[in-house]
């Protein structure tokens, strides 16, 4: 039996996201019992995609949860501490996305406005019954907070 996921007709090997694995497949890989992959499934730890008649097909990504959390197990962590540690990893993976987004939107800002001070272009000029905003930079911001009477 070959570990190595089978080629689509177009020549591409499938992504890892992409169930191909069958369960024995899968217990085969990870060196887990069906059945523990079948619990495994019921608890919510990993949630194989599924054919038009039920079965589990497992992703790579799959395999490498399923290795994970046979790591975590045999080092004593219980199934509810296992499901926290893959949620906070979860949470952690999509942090990071997030702040990679938002650097690259600072970078993206930080350019324009290097490009737009370079032209010499500046905001509008500050209201003299306001607070002094930095002059000459686009997009600064002021807000006031009233209290409510």
């Amino acid at each position: 039996m070959s570990s190595t996921p089978r080629r689509r007709p177009g020549g591409q090997v499938p992504g890892p996201e992409i169930g191909v694995y069958v369960i024995s497949v899968a217990a085969e890989l990870t060196g887990l019992h069906p059945q523990t992959l079948r619990t495994y499934d019921r608890l919510g730890l990993v949630s194989p995609g599924r054919t038009g008649g039920g079965g589990r097909r497992y992703s790579l990504r799959d395999i490498e949860q399923l290795r994970e959390i046979a790591e975590l197990t045999a080092s004593g962590i219980g199934l509810e501490g296992v499901r926290r540690i893959l949620d906070l990893e979860n949470h952690l993976t999509a942090l990071r996305m997030r702040v990679r987004e938002l650097e690259d939107q600072l970078e993206a800002t930080e350019y324009a406005l290097g490009q737009a001070l370079a032209r010499g272009e500046r905001g509008p000029e500050p209201r003299p019954n306001l607070p002094a905003v930095q002059s000459g930079v686009p997009g600064a911001s002021l807000m006031v907070w009233r209290r409510q009477r």
